[in-house]
């Protein structure tokens, strides 16, 4: 069965740090846990670590939570930032993981145009953003496409990577969980469905997959069905080899991709981790609704009906809504 060795390993963990009724997020709101609805003492359900600090060295303890250690040649999938002004992940907070995973940042074009929109204009964005000063960037796409299959899928029954994304035996997802201005919000589910996505792949899944070129705008529920079942295609192909990791720091209503995003209004929340796309994500909005000074995030996700992807991703088989959280020490 997929992960059993993962989580049986991460449920032994559990013997090393606490669970707790309460945290304090990075900000020092502290919040009940029976306050999270997904949240549960099952034992059975896929772990979601917690750790406040948002830090380099926080970041390396949260991937060690998990207890895998991703094997072969490994891709950090995460956003480079549409600018400067973007709240992309800073180069000296993820550095340290990268560098311990040996890893190469992949990324996708753009189908929008902006400052990604080729792959040439893609690495000179992520050298003025310091990421190549990191790791290796390799645009999946560059050479075109490659074809996943979807099973179950609610939407679509195929997905369109970039075709460099062969070259892999395994991912970490690292994610900057924050609003976003179509999907409602950006979590591990989108950065593995848009962003794996080639720039054709973007296409079909803002269209709910009538067409893999053209206008990114469509229909909205069946653009977030296409968004799940595409997250669906990636974490079924790459089976034990993909884990996810989300800082929740900088929570604007904007995503990454966007050049000059709104300023958050929000204080950060901290890093879960996690081996199920649909539990990390599910966690993270359950922290954010949790929060008192949430309502414009809340707002930007309910405004596009964000919530919608989370209960496609339980209807497909991506992952589980309910979550076992382990809160690790800073």
């Amino acid at each position: 069965m997929k992960r059993t060795l993962i989580i049986a390993l991460s449920l032994c963990m559990l013997c090393s740090f606490a669970l707790a009724d309460s945290l304090v997020t990075n900000g020092g709101v502290s919040l009940d846990t029976s306050s999270l609805p997904h949240c549960t003492e099952d034992a059975s359900a896929p772990v979601v670590y917690f750790i406040s600090d948002i830090s380099a060295q926080s970041l390396v303890k949260a991937y060690q939570a998990l207890g895998v250690e991703l094997p072969g040649k490994v891709g950090v999938k995460m956003s480079t930032g549409e600018s400067t002004r973007s709240n992309y992940l800073r180069p000296e907070l993820i550095a340290d993981l990268i560098h311990l995973l040996d890893g190469t940042i992949v990324e996708c074009n753009t189908a929008y145009g902006g400052s990604r929109a080729s792959a040439a204009m893609h690495r000179q964005q992520a050298k003025e953003n310091g990421l190549t000063d990191v790791a290796a960037l390799d645009i999946l796409d560059e050479e075109g496409s490659m074809e996943l299959p979807v099973e179950n899928g609610v939407r679509i029954q195929v997905d369109y990577v970039g075709s460099h994304f062969a070259n892999y035996d395994s991912f970490l997802v690292l994610t900057h969980f924050k609003g976003h201005a179509m999907a409602g919000f950006g979590g591990a589910i989108k950065n593995i469905s848009i962003g794996f996505g080639s720039s054709m792949g973007k296409v079909w899944i803002h269209s709910g997959g009538t067409r893999t070129s053209g206008s990114i705008w469509g229909e909205q529920d069946p653009f977030l069905e296409a968004m799940a079942d595409a997250a669906k295609a990636v974490d079924t192909h790459m089976g034990d080899n993909i884990l996810y990791i989300s800082v929740m720091n900088r929570l604007s209503v904007d995503c990454d991709c966007d050049g000059n995003p709104a300023e958050p209004d929000m204080h950060d929340i901290g890093i879960l981790a996690s081996t199920d796309p649909l539990a990390i994500d599910q966690a993270a909005i359950d922290l954010v609704y949790a929060m008192p000074d949430s309502e414009s995030l809340r707002r930007r996700i309910e405004r596009q009906n964000g919530l919608y992807t989370l209960e496609v991703g339980e209807q497909n088989g991506l992952g589980s809504r309910s979550y076992h959280l382990s809160i690790l020490g800073d």
